[in-house]
């Protein structure tokens, strides 16, 4: 028996060594061959064996377990480019790499080439949406391309209208959106009132927008992750790229360096005339810039399979008023990041990174009654990340990261009594995850994220975050996916969430006699379609917020605490649909949704609570270089608080003033129950038509968009002093010109 089991033993280990000597693992990097940028998401199909993968967000793939020594044909196909076919052999217990260049088809064809088979890159993933910066220059625009706008037309996506970029997602706050521009945090991304985002969308590659359940490595937020990768630079030739639009214009230049390349971008505002279309035709005199860069170099013979990268970001916003009764406002990020990404031999992908980010902002008052204020937050980040992906297709993936904070918030009322709030501590974690991916109808995705140290102030024990995602494929057309997580957060914002426009809002560590912020995601969803074609999702999901952290309206003496803990809960159903055609992609989706939030056991409607969104989205590829895109955009009724009657006030500011020369009345409105009423329902339609001129030394992209086609009167809100009635965008076309050599 024992002879027997020895035997056993022996041939397993023969079977294993055999396997591993018989087959390979074939790993590549896919680049545009124009500018050697990568091509993130790109579908990759070895033809004989029926299996692929598609690209990560850096342009690599890998495939394990391939048969050695044997000749086999790799499909590569991309959405703009031409479909290529070359002929690869595997080695045995190696890594072999290929680096792939795919041309893109309008430099061959006047049509666009779809993508044959789609690969998806984890059949993990759920409630994300992959965005390539080409679709936002497809999508209709207020004034110019803009990130955060954009995202306004994705299921799960609520906004309070379309005077803001700021945007919230499944019931979530605004500051729970943790915003990545190269793995760094950017606690401020918005321009001239919010209205605008700061990152310039012609230096983005690509974009991962997690609505939930967002794996372990992600933490430091409650409800969602927008993970912002921008271009490297053209590797092979020098370029430029200038812009202008009713509101600003930009400049980008790029280029080769020895064994890397480079990019270096600039926007800046030059006229406030748009903007009286956001806000009532009032002048609001803002001026603002923006400025990146980054460099990247990778020399096989100084450390092979390295590439190292140093990127910065820079943007600046005032606000001057020339009346001095009216107040004024400044706020800047200032971001720096150095990163090591490493691919060996072995099947393992190392990412260190170092950065800085800083927010400063401020509130001058002149001699208007306006508080001054100040606000800044400084963080010191070191990340390190590990995945090793095995023979089997699995994935272990291994963190560590630490964050210190720095915060600081300063308050002076008119009687110069002053409030200065400071805080700093370190956020540390660690976190693992194992992807379990051998099987082809069945993944799951298992984390942990360990919180070994937390910035609060408030000492509770090491919270652990664990995470699960998980799919079951039918037929290969049927999915069912679905996600479990919890969340932590120890930032917040001090804003109040009445306020129709927020400046900007001042960060700060949540004090020490509030806990952390902690949220629950329960996640369902499935799939139906086949590739590129033709596909339907449903998701369903429920979130709850606890020790949510909230603006104590009630403080009446300096004694009395800032914020109070409330409680959150959403729940909604999302449907998206995809049909494309040769010439026509026609999306839609649909949310039906519900938002609460319970302040000291009273349960309200926040601002952005909606039940029903509805976009639909016809994207028309003319050719000839031309491309249209119409949107139409439907929403039911926001809450707001309604206005009862106002009655006159008697304010004794100063008792030894004379009445003969000031009344001391003044209006008052009365309100009643907090966002109890609704507002009449919204929508619009939007066009975009865009055409492409190409000359020898240059190329020429000109775009028209109507915003509200139909001018239809969407209300925005009513005055409190004076009942009056202030409406969205009315009908608005605008033009914008750029000019690529």
């Amino acid at each position: 028996m024992k002879n027997i089991i020895y035997l056993f033993i022996l041939l397993v280990f023969f079977n294993l060594n055999l396997e591993a000597q018989n087959s390979g693992t074939l790993r590549g990097l896919i680049v545009d061959s124009t500018s050697s940028e990568a091509l993130a998401y790109c579908n990759v199909y070895v033809k004989e064996l029926g299996v692929g993968t598609a690209t990560d967000s850096r342009g690599y793939f890998l495939i394990p377990s391939i048969p050695a020594n044997r000749n086999f044909t790799l499909i590569i196909s991309y959405i703009g480019y031409n479909t290529k076919e070359i002929k690869i052999k595997v080695f045995p217990n190696k890594i072999t790499h290929y680096d792939i260049r795919l041309v893109p088809s309008d430099i061959e064809l006047q049509t666009i080439e779809k993508v044959e088979k789609l690969v998806e890159e984890s059949r993990t993933d759920i409630s994300i949406r992959r965005i390539l910066s080409r679709e936002l220059e497809y999508l209709p625009k207020g004034v110019e391309s803009d990130l955060f706008r954009s995202l306004k037309y994705l299921s799960g996506v609520q906004s309070t209208g379309d005077v803001s970029a700021k945007f919230y997602v499944r019931g979530g706050a605004s500051n729970q959106n943790l915003i990545l521009l190269d793995g760094v945090t950017l606690y401020n991304p918005f321009h001239a009132l919010g209205l605008f985002s700061v990152i310039d969308p012609d230096v983005i590659n690509n974009i991962e927008f997690y609505k939930g359940g967002f794996a372990a490595n992600y933490g430091g937020r409650l409800s969602s992750v927008i993970d912002i990768k921008t271009n490297d630079g053209n590797k092979n030739r020098f370029g430029a790229k200038a812009s202008a639009s009713y509101l600003s214009a930009k400049l980008l230049l790029e280029g080769p360096l020895p064994h890397g390349s480079f990019y270096l971008s600039g926007r800046k505002s030059y006229s406030t005339e748009i903007l009286k279309k956001f806000l009532d035709n009032q002048n609001i005199p803002a001026d603002f810039y923006d400025l990146s860069f980054k460099l990247n170099y990778s020399n096989q013979d100084f450390i092979p399979g390295s590439k190292f990268i140093v990127n910065g970001f820079f943007s600046n916003d005032k606000i001057d008023n020339p009346d001095p009764t009216i107040e004024d406002f400044g706020w800047k990020n200032n971001l720096f990041g150095f990163r090591w990404f490493f691919v060996g031999d072995s099947p393992l992908f190392l990412e260190l990174g170092l950065s800085i980010s800083n927010f400063k902002g401020e509130a001058l008052p002149q001699l208007s009654s306006l508080a001054k204020s100040s606000n800044e937050i400084n963080d010191i980040s070191m990340k390190m990340d590990l995945t090793y992906i095995f023979n089997s297709k699995d994935e272990l993936g291994v963190g560590f990261h630490i964050n210190q904070i720095n915060t600081e918030l300063f308050i002076e009322n008119i009687v110069d009594e002053d409030t200065d709030i400071r805080a700093d501590g370190a956020d540390i974690s660690l976190y693992t995850k194992y992807k379990f991916l051998r099987f082809d109808n069945f993944a799951v995705d298992a984390g942990l994220r360990f919180n070994l140290a937390s910035v609060s102030q408030n000492k509770e024990k090491m919270f652990i975050e664990p995470r699960l995602n998980a799919s079951y494929t039918f037929w290969n057309f049927l999915t069912f996916k679905g996600a479990w997580g919890l969340y932590q957060q120890s930032l917040t914002t001090v804003s109040d969430e009445d306020e129709i426009i927020n400046i900007f809002e001042p960060w700060i560590i949540i004090p020490e006699y509030l806990p952390p912020a902690k949220a629950m995601h329960a996640i369902f969803g499935v799939e139906i379609g086949t590739g590129n074609f033709w596909k339907l999702g449903v998701e369903s999901y429920y979130k709850t917020v606890d020790n949510l952290p909230v603006l104590n309206k009630n403080k009446i003496y300096a004694s009395d605490r800032d914020l109070k803990a409330g409680e959150g809960e959403s729940y909604g159903l999302e449907v998206n649909a995809l049909i494309s055609a040769s010439f026509i992609d026609i999306k839609t989706s649909y949310t039906h949704a519900y938002a609460y939030k319970v302040i000291d056991g009273k349960r309200y409607y926040p601002r952005y609570d909606t039940r029903h969104n509805f976009n639909l989205m016809l994207d028309f590829n003319l050719g000839r270089n031309w491309h249209s895109s119409v949107i139409w955009v439907y929403s039911s009724g926001l809450p707001f608080t309604e206005i009862l009657g106002y009655y006159d006030k008697l304010y004794l500011d100063n008792f030894f003033d004379s009445w003969n020369f000031r009344d001391p009345r003044r209006p008052y409105t009365l309100v009643g129950i907090q966002n109890l009423g609704r507002l009449p329902d919204y929508h619009r339609l939007d066009l975009n038509i865009s055409k492409k001129f190409v000359f020898p030394f240059m190329n020429v992209y000109l775009d028209f968009n109507i915003v509200n086609l139909y001018d239809r009167a969407n209300i925005f809100y009513f005055k409190k002093d004076t009942g009056e009635r202030v409406n969205m965008l009315p009908f608005l076309p605008t033009f914008s010109v750029k000019v690529e050599l």
